[in-house]
């Protein structure tokens, strides 16, 4: 009688790192630790590719790509990579660091499921390991859009985001600014619209990760025949929470609606919505003069340096030359100096002099987080919501909230 102990049963693996060296990626290691235990390996690129073709892979339920700068030059060896585990049913999260924009849209293109950025957010693996598991089988997608229901109009207050110069972060004030409105906890329910009137390089859609669509561009082109059906089918909803109206599919010609288009729009969202924001492009076009008598509040997003100061006194002129109500503009200042940077207080204080401005918002750099949350499409609130810039735009939207609720008290 043999008195050999049965030996137990290995850990079955069904996940697996995939990498050049994982040991680059040491904040990975320990996440994929925490959440898969001993269920997980680790593979190189060549070795994925085989290890796909053997019976253990049919047990794999995901991969973890992580990639840097350096292995760009692989793009087609990482597509096939991604395009292999998808045929054998293998989902695949790209974990990607100091990747460029294109090398990314290539890779997720190829039919990567999840994207996060590393540094890995805290908990933010094993959160879209809990969206893998709860992604349906594919079937024929219906877009969620937004029933309006008809009723009293609301007369909502209408927040105008204008970037002086590109990269100032209107979008980002737009698009947090919006979800904060939306999230407010009050007695009485609010609602709230986004709408991306950039239309040829609007990026509210990909800030959110919301799908650009057709419907958009069929409302703009005929807003005579605009009810609160096509306005509403036209809208996509984001988390049950915010309604948006994002730019269209293709890039299209700023004259492409005039200030009779743009008036229509901006009376369809007032009627049905508490807060519309709208974020402009940078550009002044035909309507933008529309836009701007309509607006209760015009922040125009700058920076601190010597283009953005250009810009706004060049603004600053056209709109007094033409005697526009130059007074509803609020200069927000984008990475604004730190507290305890007196130097660069003191640069403030002589650009609003010279400019004869009053900057009336200060918003703190928000770091590498504001362009990873806008890659993964989520607001700041929901990714990164200690990051300083998130916690200033909250403080942007109570005090507007409370200034609407006390008009609206007093009225």
């Amino acid at each position: 009688m043999s008195g050999a102990m049965p030996q137990p049963e290995p850990t079955p693996i069904v996940a697996c790192t995939v990498s050049r060296d994982v040991q680059i990626f040491d904040l990975l290691i320990e996440d994929m630790e925490n959440a898969m235990g001993e269920s997980w390996g680790d593979l190189g690129f060549a070795e994925a590719l085989a290890f796909f073709a053997q019976p253990e892979a049919e047990a794999m339920e995901f991969i973890a790509l992580a990639i840097d700068a350096s292995d760009e030059d692989n793009l087609v060896l990482l597509g096939e990579i991604i395009t292999q585990a998808k045929a054998r049913n293998i989902k695949v999260i790209l974990i990607a660091e100091d990747v460029t924009p294109a090398s990314l849209h290539q890779l997720l293109r190829k039919g990567a499921d999840e994207f996060v950025p590393y540094p890995l957010p805290e908990h933010e693996l094993q959160m879209a390991i809990d969206r893998l598991s709860q992604t349906p089988e594919p079937q024929d997608q219906q877009v969620p859009v937004h029933r309006l229901k008809t009723g009293a109009d609301k007369e909502g207050a209408l927040l105008v985001c204008h970037g002086l110069a590109g990269g100032v972060g209107s979008t980002t004030l737009a698009v947090n600014l919006a979800w904060e409105l939306a999230k407010i906890d009050d007695a009485e329910a609010h609602s709230v619209c986004l709408i991306d009137l950039d239309l040829q390089y609007g990026s509210v859609a990909t800030y959110l990760d919301l799908p650009r669509r057709e419907a958009v561009f069929e409302m703009l082109s005929d807003t005579e025949d605009m009810d609160d059906e096509v306005f509403g089918a036209a809208l996509l909803s984001f988390q049950d929470k915010l309604q948006v109206l994002t730019a269209p599919s293709e890039m299209l010609p700023l004259d492409l609606i005039g200030p009779e288009d743009v008036e229509r729009v901006i009376a369809m969202a007032r009627k049905h919505f508490d807060y519309v924001v709208i974020d402009m492009p940078s550009t002044l076009v035909q309507w933008s003069e529309t836009v701007l008598q309509a607006a209760h509040v015009y922040f125009a997003t700058l920076e601190l340096d010597m283009r953005s100061a250009q810009n706004a006194l060049r603004l600053k002129r056209a709109l007094q030359s033409e005697d526009l109500p130059f007074n509803k503009l609020r200069f927000a200042l984008n990475r604004a100096p730190k507290f305890t940077d007196l130097s660069g207080k003191s640069r403030v204080k002589r650009m609003a002099e010279s400019l004869g401005i009053s900057i009336d918002l200060q918003m703190p750099d928000g770091g590498r987080q504001v362009a990873q949350c806008g890659d993964h499409g989520l607001p700041l609130a929901e990714s990164a919501a200690k990051n300083p810039l998130r916690k200033e735009i909250l403080k942007l939207a109570v005090s507007v909230h409370e200034l609407g609720r006390n008009e609206a008290a007093a009225a």
